[in-house]
Order: structure tokens, then C-alpha cells, then sequence
């Protein structure tokens, strides 16, 4: 496994912008394709963005596509999520995962599938 720490996260008023970043130690030297999921306070986690290995497929939670990005970068093993537009309804706990992939463009969506979560970053947003 892998361990994945986030940062980035904060208060910030509607229509603003953060960058989550989700740093990978540990088994660093495998593929991974990696997630953000968030948490809202009374709801279940739920999938944002998804990146492969490579960086060149993704996928986005409909709520979210045009307003975030999810990027990686392999050589200082981070995952980013910027957050465009930022709505109250984003507020929530963003959480970083990772799983191994044997395919370079392959990516997970589907939160059983991984197996290294971070321990979430707070983002709120203001009205």
C-alpha cells in the first residue's frame, strides 16, 4: 500500500478556488491510478475525480466536470484537484485514494476499488 497525505484545503467564499494536493509515500515505485472523494457532513463519501497513471484519461462526477481539474505529477508523486467556481454544496471532507493499476491509462471510480485512503482535508465554502 501506499500513504497519501492531502493538504490545500480551507474556507473560501462562493465562486472562489483551492488546489487540494495528495502527496504518495511508500510503494511509489508501483502504478497507480488515483481518486478524490468527498464527504459531506450527513451524506456518504462520494466520488469527485479520477486520474490513471499516465495523466491522460480521466473522469469527473458530473457535479463537478468543467469546474475541477484533477492533474498529477509522477516525479514528485502528488495528485492535485484544482476547484474552480467553488459552490457551497462542494463544502465537504476531500479525501485522496490510490490503487495499484496494471494498465498505464486505467483508472478506478468506484470507492471499493481502492485500497490507500488520506486522512481528508477540510473545504468549506461560503455563501
Amino acid at each position: 500500500q501506499v500513504q497519501l497525505v492531502e493538504s490545500g484545503g480551507g474556507l473560501v467564499q462562493a465562486g472562489g478556488s483551492l488546489r487540494l494536493s495528495c502527496a504518495a509515500s511508500g510503494r511509489t515505485f508501483s502504478m497507480y491510478g488515483m481518486g478524490w472523494f468527498r464527504q459531506a457532513p450527513g451524506k456518504e463519501r462520494e466520488f469527485v475525480a479520477a486520474i490513471s497513471w499516465s495523466g491522460g484519461s480521466t473522469y469527473y462526477a458530473d457535479s463537478v466536470k468543467g469546474r475541477f481539474t484533477i492533474s498529477r505529477a509522477n516525479a514528485k508523486n502528488t495528485v492535485y484537484l484544482q476547484m474552480n467556481s467553488l459552490k457551497p454544496e462542494d463544502t465537504a471532507v476531500y479525501y485522496c485514494a490510490a490503487e495499484e493499476v496494471y494498465s498505464n491509462n486505467y483508472y478506478y471510480i468506484f470507492e471499493h476499488d481502492f485500497g490507500s485512503w488520506g486522512q481528508g482535508t477540510q473545504v468549506t465554502v461560503s455563501s
